[in-house]
């Protein structure tokens, strides 16, 4: 009888079954030969193409960092919308898989970050900003992108809905009230939160050039 044939392994396969088990099972669930298993083959055939779980789970943030659209140019007058639109995907492409968020704060690639920031800042430099404002916003989006779309991510279940889980209207009315008298969902906020960064960056820079002596 004939031997059956190996089951076909490639990077992209082992980093789409990987991301597959973390998103329906759990980041607790995975193991190297979990993983095997679920592909049909041994252990060591999968150590061929990561030599480690550490390469493996690189890979993996990689994945899920390149998933993140990267938007239309806006108009330069309108450069904010592009940080708006980049930072509302990349947060979509974070909640498609909440599971893997620890991997991401682990194990993030800043090499695909500093290419993208690269592209942001010729984007920024042909819009008119001015440069010493560069890495001001491109810092500033990254600490707010990611800090709030993995903390978002790493909410229970039971909290996932709510902007702020476990108010109690006895302890906190003011709290209970504002949350009561808000409108926009937690995406929203985001949103807001990202457009109020930048239009903060330049209207402080534009205060401190109109205060400064003339001839600076």
């Amino acid at each position: 009888m004939a031997r059956p044939l190996q089951p076909l392994l490639s990077r992209e396969a082992i980093v789409a079954a990987t991301l597959k088990i973390i998103d329906v099972e759990g980041i607790e669930a995975f193991s190297m030969p979990r993983l095997a298993k679920v592909m049909g083959v041994r252990a060591p055939s999968l150590y061929h193409h990561f030599k480690n779980k550490t390469e493996l789970m690189t890979e993996v943030a990689r994945a899920i960092m390149v998933d993140t659209p990267f938007p239309r140019r806006p108009a330069d007058e309108n450069w904010p919308d592009l940080f708006v639109a980049l930072a509302l995907n990349f947060r979509r492409s974070i909640l498609r898989h909440r599971n893997a968020a620890p991997i991401l704060l682990e194990y993030l690639p800043r090499d695909v970050l500093i290419a993208m920031y690269e592209k942001v800042a010729r984007f920024l430099e042909k819009a008119g900003v001015p440069q010493h404002l560069h890495v001001l916003i491109l810092d500033g989006m990254e600490k707010l992108s990611l800090g709030a779309s993995l903390s978002e991510a790493m909410k229970t279940p039971e909290s996932q809905a709510q902007i702020f889980p476990h108010v109690d209207a006895a302890e906190e009315p003011t709290l209970t009230s504002a949350l009561a008298a808000n409108e926009w969902s937690a995406e929203q906020i985001f949103e807001q939160t990202i457009r109020s960064f930048l239009v903060g960056v330049m209207q402080l820079d534009a205060a401190s050039r109109a205060e400064a002596p003339a001839g600076q």
